[in-house]
């Protein structure tokens, strides 16, 4: 990902979940294989953060160092967890590979974590709670990450998480540049701290310029999030008509 060869779209894609889950998501890191930055990533985190989510560095090969580097981040020895060894057992005997040491160092972790079944690969997630904080590991193999956060994280973060509901608008603006939205969107963000704007450009800035302004919005029922959602795009929309009317146009979906 740091030489630009990997895309991270495990980040997007579980920005977009834990959003609509009700937390919010503060700051993505990317970092080497290198124990050290791992390291500091995870103490970072969690002494920041009460939900921190990893992925990558889980598998069987010698830069797969995640699971180790994060017991060293809590201060914790690395034990094979013995659920966790079975589950890599079952995966490679099932297809009549041996259980050689670099596949056992795929069921390392802190004591007291609980291993996550991965029905996409082999590497299990890893569950770690700390002074009544969460941290998830996940494979970094997109299936496998999604798998695992769908079938076993995302129950648990939205028992734990707070009673939000989340509504979502697009407004779809031809003709003004980005430049000259911002101070539109900031305007309409006033309206109330639980909305939220963002534009994603889609055309040429002054040739073309074509934005998706995605309008979020949180609270504590449904009707209310989508009042407020409601409530801003009209407003983004009057703002846009009232300076660019004769250039803009606008479409809300």
């Amino acid at each position: 990902m740091l030489i630009g060869r990997v895309v991270n779209t495990n980040a997007a894609w579980l920005a977009s979940k834990l959003t609509f889950l009700g937390y919010a998501v503060r700051r993505i890191l990317v970092v080497p294989d290198e124990e050290g930055d791992i390291v500091e990533a995870f103490r970072e985190a969690v002494d920041r953060a009460d939900v921190v989510v990893s992925t990558g560095g889980l598998g069987p090969t010698p830069d797969d160092i995640t699971n180790l580097a994060f017991c060293k981040a809590v201060g914790a020895e690395p034990v094979v967890n013995e659920e966790a060894l079975r589950m890599v057992r079952e995966k490679y005997e099932a297809r009549g590979y041996p259980l050689t040491q670099e596949r056992i160092k795929m069921a390392m972790m802190p004591p007291g974590a609980k291993p996550l079944p991965n029905p996409v690969g082999t590497a299990p997630g890893i569950l770690y709670e700390i002074g009544g904080k969460v941290v998830v590991i996940l494979p970094g193999v997109p299936r496998e990450m999604e798998a695992i956060f769908e079938s076993h994280v995302e129950p648990l973060l939205r028992e734990r998480g707070p009673p939000v509901y989340f509504s979502e608008r697009v407004v779809v603006v031809r003709g003004v540049p980005e430049a000259d939205a911002a101070p539109l969107i900031r305007e309409v963000m006033r309206i109330d701290p639980r909305v939220y704007v963002k534009s994603h450009p889609k055309g040429f800035e002054v040739d073309a310029p074509l934005l998706h302004i995605h309008i979020y919005a949180s609270a504590g029922s449904r009707e209310e999030a989508e009042a407020l959602v409601e409530r801003a795009a009209g407003r983004l929309v009057e703002l846009i008509k009232l300076r660019h009317g004769e250039r803009a146009a606008v479409s809300t979906g």
